[in-house]
Formats: structure tokens, C-alpha cells, sequence
């Protein structure tokens, strides 16, 4: 990692999560897919605070984390619901109103572990942060964790003048020349992508770190665990097994980050146990339907993490 001043006696916040948050409506299926012959399918649907800026604010938090939130809700009641679940989790907010109303999206969730997902953003691409507010909150920071709103690029100078480590998770990227995607590459210390569009991920991560020979980007790969690319190579490791079965892999993704993140940058530990940190608290995410998921806690980790450890 390229060497920042970071003045760490000021930093009273361990991680500021800035992107996404809604509330979602999740679509569990009885059957093995959706009948379109038929007006009406039966469904389990569940209402729940969600979206990558919300699992991964709440995934620090459950961690003891001094944790902060920077985004957009909308003058309604799903904002209003979001405002009271970040205040119950112990995350300061700093929140944007969006005038076309807070951000939904409906999630259908297959038998099979498969999931569509139908994203309505509402006015993020038109939202002006107020930076000023921005950077008295992140001059407090220790860590920039970033999702894909558009106006969270104006956040990327401002992280990086203050000497603040700069993640962001480029979620299922499937153009690495995406022009939207660019700013966030190229001034991110640390990227997290999905391998979905990518089966063999050496070529995408050996391109996400040229001309940052210091960084890390770690890829997701589901159920054939995840790869993290460094300047010693690229190693992939394998997914972690827990008893629980898989129900429900929305927010693993961002579990993945939040545990990596700590263990490494904010609690020292070395990348490849930082990463299993990390897939232990994806997979505890995943064997949890929405609506019930609580993300797991440090003492929860920790126990874990000793027992499937790969170094001890």
C-alpha cells in the first residue's frame, strides 16, 4: 500500500461507508421459477434495509466499529425507516435528501441460490453531496469504503488529500473500460469486484493493478471462494464451509469487504487471514434470509476464524 500520512490521534472513525442504501423487497419463490401463465405466484416477500451502502455500514457496526454513513434518502418513509435503523446500529449518518424518493429494489430469490435483481436508484445520478460536510467527516476517518453512485466520485480527491485509504467495490463489472467505472479505479487503493463476467480472473485483476504496483484487489467467486491479486501474484482460496446451508447471498459481497477491510487495514492482521475474516463473515451472511440477517459480530468472528484458520 502506498505510504499517507493519516494523523491517526485525530481519527474517530475506524470506516466511513459512502454509496447505496434503500429498502429492499425480497421475493423468495416456492416454486423453481416464476410462472408466467398463471396472474398470481405465490411468494414469501420480505421488506428489509439493504443495498451495498447498507450491508456494509451495518457489517462494520456489527464489528464494534466506529462506524459512519454518507448518502441519499428520500423525504419518505422508506428514508425515514432507514434513518432509525442507522441510529439503532450506532452509525453516524450524513444523508443527502434525493427528491425522487429513496432508493428500492425488488429481489427475486431462487430455490437454487440464483437471484434477479430490478434496481431503482430514484436521483442519484444528480445528487450534489455537500462536500464541505464530506470532508469534515472524513478528515475524522480512517477508511473510505465506496459503492457506485455516481456522486461518490467527487468523495475519491477529497478521501485521498486527507490521507484516508480509499476501497471501493466495483460489484459485477463486466467491462473493465466501463468510463463510468474509470474514476473509481483509478483513485481507489483497494478494489473489490465480482469475477461473475470474469471465469478466469488473472488478465481482469493483473489490468486493475497496472500502474499500482501496491495495490490489492480481491474478486468474489461465489462458490469456488474468492482470489486476492497483490504485488507477490495472484492466489485463489478456496470457499469456506460452515454448517448453516446457503439460503440467501445478498450482502455477501459486502460482507467480504467489511471483513477483509478490518482485519487488514484497520486490525493489522495479514491479507490471506484478513481475507478468510472476510469470507467467514460472507458466508455468515449467506445463511441468512433478508429481514433476519444480522451480520456477524467481532467475538462471533474471531471464533471462527480460529477455528478454520489456513496459517495456525
Amino acid at each position: 500500500m502506498e505510504e499517507r500520512s493519516v494523523g491517526q490521534s485525530s481519527r474517530n472513525i475506524d470506516a466511513v461507508v459512502a454509496g447505496c442504501i434503500g429498502v429492499d423487497t425480497n421475493v423468495y419463490l416456492y416454486g423453481a421459477d416464476i410462472d408466467f401463465n398463471v396472474e398470481a405466484n405465490f411468494s414469501q416477500n420480505i421488506d428489509c434495509v439493504g443495498q451495498a451502502g447498507g450491508y456494509s455500514s451495518l457489517g462494520f457496526a456489527s464489528l464494534g466499529l466506529r462506524t459512519a454513513f454518507i448518502g441519499s434518502v428520500g423525504r419518505d418513509w422508506h428514508g425515514e425507516h432507514i434513518r432509525h435503523e442507522l441510529r439503532r446500529a450506532g452509525i453516524e449518518p450524513l444523508l443527502f435528501d434525493d427528491p425522487l424518493g429513496t432508493h428500492r429494489s425488488v429481489n427475486f430469490m431462487y430455490r437454487d441460490g440464483r437471484r434477479k435483481n430490478f434496481y431503482d436508484g430514484k436521483g442519484h445520478m444528480d445528487i450534489r453531496p455537500d462536500l464541505e460536510a464530506c470532508r469534515a467527516l472524513l478528515s475524522r476517518a480512517r477508511v473510505l469504503h465506496v459503492h457506485l453512485e455516481n456522486w461518490c466520485r467527487e468523495l475519491l480527491p477529497l478521501a485521498r488529500q486527507l490521507g484516508v485509504v480509499v476501497s471501493c467495490d466495483l460489484q459485477d463489472v463486466t467491462s473493465l473500460d466501463d468510463p463510468y467505472r474509470r474514476d473509481f479505479i483509478e483513485q481507489a487503493d483497494l478494489l473489490f469486484f465480482s469475477t461473475v463476467n470474469f471465469p478466469d480472473p488473472h488478465e481482469a485483476i493483473s489490468r486493475l493493478r497496472q500502474g499500482h504496483p501496491d495495490r490489492m484487489v480481491i474478486g468474489g467467486m461465489g462458490a469456488r471462494g474468492c482470489v486476492l491479486g497483490t504485488r507477490d501474484g495472484v492466489r485463489f482460496f478456496p470457499p469456506v464451509e460452515l454448517d448453516a446451508p446457503v439460503v440467501d447471498t445478498n450482502g455477501a459481497g459486502d460482507a467480504l469487504a467489511v471483513g477483509f477491510l478490518t482485519g487488514h487495514m484497520l486490525e493489522g492482521h495479514a491479507p490471506e487471514d484478513a481475507l478468510l475474516r472476510g469470507q467467514i463473515a460472507a458466508r455468515h451472511v449467506c445463511a441468512q434470509r433478508s429481514g433476519q440477517k444480522q451480520p456477524i459480530t467481532s467475538s462471533h468472528l474471531d471464533e471462527l476464524f480460529h477455528r478454520l484458520s489456513r496459517t495456525g
